[in-house]
């Protein structure tokens, strides 16, 4: 008999924003009354999850997101489903809920950033570079979309093409939203530093996706951090306007 404190070693670690996404996808696709542990969109759902590269510990390597967890999890969704006459699987957690919240009424959004996962994952993963960040776990597309965001933004062949363009252009590197230049504040310290911002929607993002110069704007810290924090990405423009009317 396995002891309440192995039981809890033994746990498989909590759902991901990730990993949700792409369970609610295929909920909202195939209701859980049509499908079953053996279904071979569950199963399939099972193998990405397990290779997802999010979960460096997986202490029940044959229990990890098997068909019968990713179906267990599917029944989840049915207690916030207006249109579920049962109760549903009552024990879900609040993330479940979140997920829900957020895209439940967007199908098709919701298509696009799972596909976008899947799409990715596999780069991702063969990537060490594209290091975990606490910033991630934020991120309402998940880690695999997160990384592979941060990891084209940090595209340095790239980053110092569109840098050199800007500088020819200006004379120097200022932030496209609130004029910010690094070197004229910071002096040698802040020559040619600047941030670059990936301006396409991580639901269009795939492992082929090839980013263009123009697909790159430069931010300083700070408007870096506001475009990112609302859901769609604001514009350069939009944030632009919004810095306007609050001075």
């Amino acid at each position: 008999m396995v002891d309440q404190e192995e039981g809890e070693h033994l746990r498989s670690p909590p759902w991901t924003r990730d990993e949700l996404i792409l369970a609610l996808d295929l909920y909202i696709h195939h209701k859980p009354s049509t499908l079953s542990q053996k279904h071979p969109k569950v199963v399939d759902l099972s193998n990405i999850l397990n290779q997802l590269p999010i979960h460096g510990h997986r202490p029940d390597k044959a229990k990890f997101r098997n068909p019968n967890g990713v179906y267990m999890k599917l029944g989840n969704f049915l207690r916030l489903d207006p249109t579920y006459e049962g109760k549903g699987l009552q024990r879900g957690g609040k993330l479940e809920e979140q997920i829900w919240n957020e895209f439940h009424a967007d199908p098709t959004q919701l298509g696009k950033l799972a596909s976008a996962i899947k799409a990715s994952y596999k780069t991702a993963a063969a990537k060490p570079e594209i290091a975990e960040e606490q910033d991630e776990e934020e991120f309402p597309e998940g880690k695999v979309l997160y990384r592979m965001h941060r990891s084209r933004e940090r595209n340095r062949r790239l980053a110092e093409q569109v840098k050199a363009a800007a500088k020819k252009k200006n004379g120097k590197l200022a932030c496209q939203v609130c004029g910010f230049n690094f070197a004229e504040s910071y002096g040698t310290l802040g020559d040619g530093y600047i941030e670059c911002h990936h301006t396409l929607p991580l639901s269009s993002l795939t492992a082929t996706t090839r980013t263009k110069p123009q697909d790159v704007a430069l931010l300083c810290s700070n408007c870096h951090r506001m475009v990112h924090r609302r859901r769609p990405w604001l514009g350069i423009s939009e944030l632009t306007t919004l810095l306007s009317q609050a001075e």
